[in-house]
């Protein structure tokens, strides 16, 4: 079942701490801003000072500390390609 793949946990601790669950890649980071992959979705994460604690791609865990200001969720679509 396909929606069990794209299964996570997201959690936000006095917007200072957040943690995820299902991660499969860390896209793009620096200190305003860090883009999580979860396979078809896309997660970024915007604030100040934001700095990864803890990654792993066996597990899809993910930790990071700062100011968290606000979360962007995008969900990746299949693109059909139609001409050559």
């Amino acid at each position: 079942m396909q929606e069990n793949q794209n299964r996570y946990v997201l959690t936000i601790e006095d917007q200072k701490n957040i943690s995820l669950t299902g991660v499969i890649a860390v896209s793009a980071f620096s200190a305003q801003q860090i883009v999580l992959d979860l396979g078809s979705l896309k997660i970024v994460i915007c604030g100040n000072n934001l700095k990864i604690t803890d990654f792993s791609k066996e597990t899809g865990k993910f930790t990071a500390v700062g100011e968290i200001l606000s979360l962007k969720y995008s969900a990746r679509s299949a693109k059909l390609k139609l001409f050559k």
